[in-house]
């Protein structure tokens, strides 16, 4: 996406945005529904993805563990952040972007109840291509850390709640 193609799409909802804040806040919404044995199928928008236990705690590797879709949404979100301030900035880039992180399963099973139960620690890596300077190259990744919905979640997390409607 060009930066011109980027402006004519985003600049209307930045001046509606700015004009009347409250039509910025959007409800995002996931559902599941549990599953045989220990499953939930999550509807993706694009397919019905079937999450289970991961290996290390029981699972049988047919399912896809919700760890793994967390450091999915990670990548999804900082290469499609990266993409947009690349453009923003006019910086020609490709290239790769990985997830990985590092989960203590004693903890989910409790097995060791001073183990965490989650990630210890995730790492967020990009191999681009690129012929920017180090200065745009940085100000690239800065942006990208800085704009990334899913990496500002995790770096400095929302209040949650947990509820439950109960059906008869």
């Amino acid at each position: 996406m060009t930066l011109n193609d980027l402006r004519t799409v985003q600049e209307p909802l930045k001046h509606r945005y700015r004009a009347d804040p409250a039509s910025a806040l959007v409800t995002l919404r996931a559902d599941g529904d549990l599953g045989m044995g220990v499953s939930c199928s999550v509807q993706t928008g694009q397919a019905l993805v079937k999450a289970g236990l991961h290996p290390a705690t029981g699972g049988d590797g047919l399912s896809i563990c919700s760890g793994d879709m967390l450091l999915q949404a990670l990548v999804a979100c900082a290469g499609v952040t990266l993409g947009a301030v690349a453009s923003s900035l006019g910086i020609d880039v490709s290239g790769t972007v990985h997830a990985e992180g590092d989960l203590d399963f004693r903890g989910t099973l409790a097995v060791d109840k001073t183990a965490p139960v989650g990630f210890r620690e995730i790492r967020l890596r990009f191999d681009l291509v690129s012929d920017a300077d180090e200065e745009k190259m940085a100000a690239l990744t800065r942006l990208t850390e800085r704009y990334c919905v899913v990496f500002q979640t995790l770096a400095a997390p929302p209040a949650l709640s947990v509820s439950l409607k109960r059906q008869l």
